[in-house]
C-alpha cells in the first residue's frame, strides 16, 4: 500500500481508471444506505483475502543472502522517511511467517497477496546467481499457506529492487531494466509456478513513476520544479520513460509466462498473469463541460489495445516513447485479469481553460488540479493518509466503468484499507478499536456487491493490510492493518476489524459483538500491561 495519496497524473492515462461513468451515469440519489452487509451477498466462489508487500513486513533487511535494496538505501538519508523508520527489522515475518500464517488462516479468508523480495530472490540481479535460501523462504511460505487451505496470489514487484541495478544503469530510467524483470519474472515461474496460479507483474506502476520520479518522494528520488526540489531528475520527462519501460517489462513476462508456462510446458501451470494499478475515482470538481473533461482523462488502453490514447500523444508529443509494432503486439491484451488498488475519490478541476497551481498546469499531470475539498467541504471523512477520504461509491463506478470498457474482463480488488490516524500514549487503549475501519470496508463491500449484482465480473476483494506494517515514506504511523504490533515484543494483537473480518467470513456477517468484545478487552489488557513508547523504533 501507498502510504502518500494515488493522485492523477495525465502521464498515467495509460494506467489509471478513466472516472467517464461516474460523471456522467452517477448521481447521488444512486448512493444506497449502509446496510448489514454479508458474505451471502457475494457470488459462490469469490475470494476474500488480505494483502501485504515482502519490504513492508519482512524485515531482516540483509540476512538469508539478501542484498541491499532501493528502500535499504533510501531509508539511510535523514529525512526520506518520517521519524527516521525503516524497514531494516520491520514487523519481522521473514521470522515469524509461520505465525502470520497461523493469523491468516484464523481470520478464515482463503487467498493471500504476498511478494517476492527482489533482491532477496537475486541479489545482483542478472549479473548475479540465484539465492537458493531466497528462493527456499518463499517456496516454504507458498507450502504454508496451501496446507492452510489458503490461495498466494504473488506480486512479483512491489516497489522494492536491488541497488545494484540502480547503480549499474538507473534502474526503471533504463531498457536494460525490461531485462533484468524479465530474467527475475522467469525464475519466480520456474520455482513457483507450480503452486501459484494467480500472478502480478508489477505493483501500482502508475503510483511508482510519479512518487520516484516525479515528487521525488520513492527512490531513487528524482524529481525537477515545481514539482520537488530534488538535486537530479526531470519531473516532465522521466515518468514517462520509466512508465514506459514498466509497460514492456511487464508485456514481456506476460509473453514468456504465456508461451513456456501457463499452457504449453508439461506439466502446464495453467495460471493466469495481470498487472496492479492504482485506481483513484474522480468527479467534477465543478458541475461544468471543462471540469467533466478533467475527470475523464484516463484509460487503461495499452494493456488490451497496443498503444497510448491518442490524447496522451496530443499534448505529451514527442515527449511520450513510442511503441515498435513487434512491441504492440505483446502489450495488446497483455493481461488475463485487472487488479485495482482502490482507496478513495477525489475532485479534479480544469487547468487547460482556466489558472492553476504550479505543477497541475503541466502537461505530466494532465493539465487537472486534484482536490478532496469543494466550498469547504470534504467529498468524504478524512483518514489518516493525505488526501483520502471515506467514498464507498467510488467502488461501484470504478467496477462499473471497467466492465462496460473492457467487456467485462475479470477482477480482483487487490487493496482496500482504511488508515487510522495518529495516536498519542493516552490513546494506545483504544487503538484495537478501530470500528471505523469496519465502517469502511462495510459501506465498501456493499457498493462492491451492487456492482456484482448488475453483471460486474469481480472475483475477489483483499483487504489492506493484516498488520500494521512499515507504510513507505510514512514509516510505522500511519496504520491500516487488522493486527496491532507491539513496538517492543512485535506481538500481533487482534483489532477489532480482524474480529469483524473473521465473523463476517465465518457466520455469514451475523453479529459476534458479545464475543468481540470479551476477546478485545482481554487484549487490550496484555497492551496495558506492558510498556508503550510510540516513538521506538521497530
Amino acid at each position: 500500500m501507498e502510504a502518500n495519496t494515488p493522485r492523477f497524473y495525465f502521464v498515467f492515462l495509460s494506467l489509471l481508471l478513466s472516472s467517464r461513468f461516474l460523471v456522467e451515469g452517477f448521481s447521488g440519489e444512486e448512493e444506497e444506505e449502509e446496510k448489514d452487509i454479508k458474505i451471502t451477498d457475494f457470488p459462490h466462489g469469490f475470494v476474500f483475502g488480505v494483502s501485504t508487500s515482502a519490504y513492508q513486513i519482512e524485515g531482516a533487511y540483509l540476512e538469508g543472502g539478501k542484498s541491499l535494496n532501493n528502500w535499504d538505501v533510501f531509508s539511510r538519508i535523514q529525512g526520506n522517511i518520517k521519524h527516521g523508520d525503516n524497514g531494516y527489522i520491520s514487523v519481522d515475518d521473514y521470522h515469524r511467517y509461520l505465525e502470520d500464517t497461523e493469523i491468516v488462516h484464523s481470520l478464515g479468508v482463503k487467498a493471500y497477496r504476498l511478494s517476492i523480495s527482489w533482491s532477496r530472490v537475486l541479489p545482483e540481479g542478472r549479473f548475479g546467481q540465484v539465492n537458493p535460501a531466497g528462493v527456499m523462504f518463499y517456496s516454504n511460505v507458498i507450502d504454508k499457506l496451501l496446507l492452510k487451505g489458503i490461495e498466494p496470489f504473488l506480486t512479483i514487484h512491489h516497489h522494492d529492487l536491488p541497488q545494484e541495478l540502480e547503480d549499474r544503469y538507473g534502474a526503471w530510467l533504463s531498457p536494460l531494466m525490461q531485462e533484468d524483470f524479465v530474467h527475475f519474472a522467469e525464475i519466480c515461474f520456474k520455482n513457483f509456478g507450480d503452486r501459484v496460479k494467480y500472478w502480478m507483474t508489477i505493483n501500482e506502476p502508475n503510483l511508482f513513476a510519479n512518487l520516484a520520479y516525479m515528487d521525488g518522494k520513492y527512490p531513487p528520488g528524482r524529481c525537477s520544479l515545481p514539482f520537488g526540489n530534488c538535486s537530479v531528475g526531470n519531473s516532465d520527462i522521466e515518468p514517462l520513460t520509466v512508465m514506459h519501460n514498466m509497460l514492456l517489462a511487464h508485456a514481456k513476462a506476460a509473453k514468456l509466462y504465456r508461451d513456456h508456462f501457463q499452457a504449453i510446458r508439461l506439466p502446464k501451470q495453467g495460471g493466469s498473469i495481470g498487472i496492479v494499478v492504482s485506481a483513484t475515482m474522480f468527479e467534477p470538481l465543478r458541475d461544468d463541460p471543462i471540469d467533466q473533461e478533467a475527470a475523464n482523462r484516463a484509460s487503461l488502453d495499452p494493456l488490451l489495445f497496443g498503444d497510448y490514447p491518442p490524447e496522451m500523444r496530443h499534448y505529451l508529443g514527442s515527449n511520450l516513447p513510442c511503441f515498435s509494432p513487434e512491441e504492440t503486439k505483446y502489450i495488446e491484451g497483455s493481461i488475463d485479469f485487472i487488479a485495482v488498488n482502490h482507496y478513495t475519490t477525489l475532485y479534479a478541476k480544469d487547468c487547460l481553460h482556466s489558472n492553476c497551481t504550479a505543477g497541475a498546469d503541466h502537461a505530466i499531470k494532465g493539465y487537472a488540479y486534484i482536490t478532496g475539498e469543494r466550498d469547504g467541504v470534504f467529498i468524504g471523512e478524512p483518514t489518516g493518509m493525505p488526501e483520502c477520504y471515506v467514498v464507498p461509491r467510488g467502488m461501484e463506478n470504478i467496477v462499473d466503468y471497467l466492465k462496460k470498457r473492457y467487456h467485462n474482463m475479470p477482477m480482483f480488488v487487490t487493496e482496500n484499507g482504511y488508515a487510522s490516524l495518529e495516536l498519542q500514549d493516552a490513546q494506545m487503549k483504544n487503538l484495537l478499536h478501530d470500528s471505523k475501519r469496519i465502517e469502511f470496508h462495510k459501506a465498501y463491500l456493499a457498493f462492491l456487491a451492487r456492482a456484482i449484482r448488475k453483471g460486474a465480473d469481480v472475483r475477489g476483494y483483499f483487504v489492506w493490510t493484516l498488520m500494521d506494517d512499515f507504510e513507505w515514506i510514512s514509516g510505522y504511523r500511519m496504520r491500516l492493518g487488522m493486527y496491532y504490533v507491539h513496538p517492543q515484543t512485535l506481538n500481533r494483537i487482534p483489532k477489532l476489524s480482524a474480529q469483524w473480518y473473521e465473523g463476517f467470513l465465518s457466520s455469514n456477517g451475523l453479529n459476534n459483538k458479545e464475543a468481540t468484545n470479551a476477546s478485545l478487552l482481554k487484549d487490550e489488557n496484555a497492551i496495558v500491561s506492558e510498556p508503550v513508547n510510540e516513538t521506538a523504533e521497530i
